[in-house]
């Protein structure tokens, strides 16, 4: 069908006017194309005086003045019958195409991040010894490392690194010690190990010390108690604390654990805070301050365009890995439940390129343990049989059966409850192979990551370890709302 921006005659008819003997052509003509779309007009003319009528009304309607309505998708013809005679008409076929749905455009994600606005901040450092806790996680939107950008903007003297060091290149429990960093020059001092708190001699060398590190959102990962130890050092030597804020991985919305017994306070969990506390490195930073009396000169440098709600991958940020066995987001949703495992024989996937999402030993029976916890129906997770070879660590090179963890609603998961779930249900299937380790000793590691002793002793059903749970996760919403940073909403 060809189509033109004026179409002329499709049918012509001859009309004999009384009294002449000239033929007059009758011909519809169109201001547009043929085709219309459902729900939108064409108009019809005619050189002459016609009844309008539509072949197939359910298509496209006409009326008298001739303009068409589309209605549905389909060809229909569309009639001019001269009013003086009805054996004289034209037609013209008329296509109605579906709407095109409108598709808007992708909202953008801007976020910004604490050293991404150091520009505005510059006068925090003027004329000022600057040092910076960090690693490879601390570097800006274009993937600049902050050592290198304070290193341009500011007088950085020091470099402070957290466990796994500097570079992130270390497995959990290395030392690191004390070397030069060979880009910039500048020393690097340990504050993992033997030194958690800088020393005297390090705070003298600086005016302000800053931190710009990926934490994971869990309590018992030890980056945030490099920054309290350094807040700590900054109250007491006279010191300002500079937090250059990040996302919370795992969001900024839910949170949920039970609260640390301070029997149980170590360097995987110092404060009594839960599991999974929903709230950004700053955030923690001004909790830590004045809820545990801290007390120091502490500024927190703010996202712009984050919001709660968001979860890492939400921000279009890259990813950097925070530590040798935490690839990925996935790994932050699971990370504050299972991390228990840590302290059972059982293997928490390190040494696998899914650690923390599986679970299991050489002794599981991976279908009976699936379907066990399947049977749970707790809210967002689905567990898979898994089989998997740790290539390090516990059941090295040996093959494990156990579970994958699958989070199927991320708004609904919740992490702590499962991972305990997961313990509970373990040790009750298989209660002559799973144990805890050192469990005899009060300190022992699953004392120390669950904050308590009583999954230890196991003085508590599964229902009631869910009630502690909501409980704790309550009494902690009420303290932390008091130090959020950041909404939900846009504008606010």
């Amino acid at each position: 069908m060809f189509r033109f921006k004026k179409l002329f005659l499709v049918f012509v008819a001859t009309l004999v006017i009384t009294g002449c003997s000239e033929v007059t052509e009758l011909s519809i003509t169109v201001q547009s194309d043929q085709t219309v779309s459902v729900g939108s007009q064409i108009q019809l003319e005619s050189n002459l005086d016609v009844f309008w009528s539509s072949a197939n009304p359910t298509i496209a309607s006409i009326d008298e003045q001739g303009m068409v309505q589309g209605i549905a998708e389909g060809v229909v013809a569309m009639r001019a019958t001269l009013k003086t005679d009805a054996e004289i008409f034209a037609t013209l076929e008329i296509t109605v195409i579906p709407v095109e749905p409108i598709i808007p455009e992708p909202e953008t994600v801007e976020v910004f991040l604490g050293i991404d606005r150091i520009d505005e901040n510059l006068s925090l450092f003027e004329g000022k010894r600057v040092g910076l806790i960090t690693n490879q996680t601390g570097f800006n939107r274009d993937l600049v490392s902050t050592i290198d950008v304070l290193n341009e903007k500011v007088n950085l003297v020091a470099l402070f690194a957290p466990e796994h060091g500097i570079r992130g290149d270390l497995q959990a429990g290395s030392n690191v010690s004390s070397y030069v960093d060979e880009k910039t020059g500048i020393t690097v001092y340990s504050l993992y190990g033997s030194t958690q708190k800088p020393t005297a001699e390090m705070m003298a060398l600086i005016d302000v010390l800053c931190i710009d590190i990926q934490d994971a959102g869990a309590r018992f990962y030890t980056y945030v108690y490099t920054m309290a130890y350094a807040m700590k050092a900054c109250q007491e030597f006279g010191k300002q604390m500079v937090v250059f804020d990040r996302p919370n991985p795992a969001g900024g919305t839910n949170y949920e654990g039970n609260i640390l017994d301070l029997a149980y306070s170590s360097f995987i969990g110092k404060y009594p805070i839960v599991q999974r506390h929903g709230m950004t490195i700053g955030e923690l930073a001004g909790l830590f301050n004045t809820e545990y009396g801290i007390g120091c000169d502490l500024e927190v440098i703010l996202m712009e365009g984050w919001e709660r709600d968001m979860y890492y991958d939400d921000t279009k940020l890259p990813w950097v890995v925070p530590s040798p066995n935490f690839p990925s987001v996935d790994t932050a949703l699971v990370y504050p439940g299972t991390c228990i495992f840590e302290g059972t024989n059982m293997s928490e996937g390190r040494g696998t390129t899914t650690p923390f999402q599986v679970t299991g030993a050489p002794f599981i029976d991976a279908d009976k343990y699936a379907q066990a916890l399947n049977d749970l129906e707790l809210p967002g997770v689905t567990f898979r049989p898994a089989y998997f070879t740790p290539t390090f660590s516990k059941h090295a090179n040996v093959l494990c059966n156990g579970v994958q963890v699958h989070v199927t609603d991320r708004e609904t998961f919740m992490a702590v409850k499962t991972g305990w779930a997961m313990l509970e249900v373990a040790r009750t299937l298989f209660p002559n192979d799973v144990s805890i380790l050192n469990g005899t000793q009060d300190r022992c590691m699953l004392n120390l990551l669950t904050g308590n002793r009583y999954l230890n002793d196991r003085t508590y059903s599964l229902e009631e370890q869910f009630a502690i749970l909501l409980q704790d996760t309550a009494a902690f919403g009420v303290i932390r709302e008091n130090y959020l940073l950041y909404s939900s909403e846009i504008g606010e």
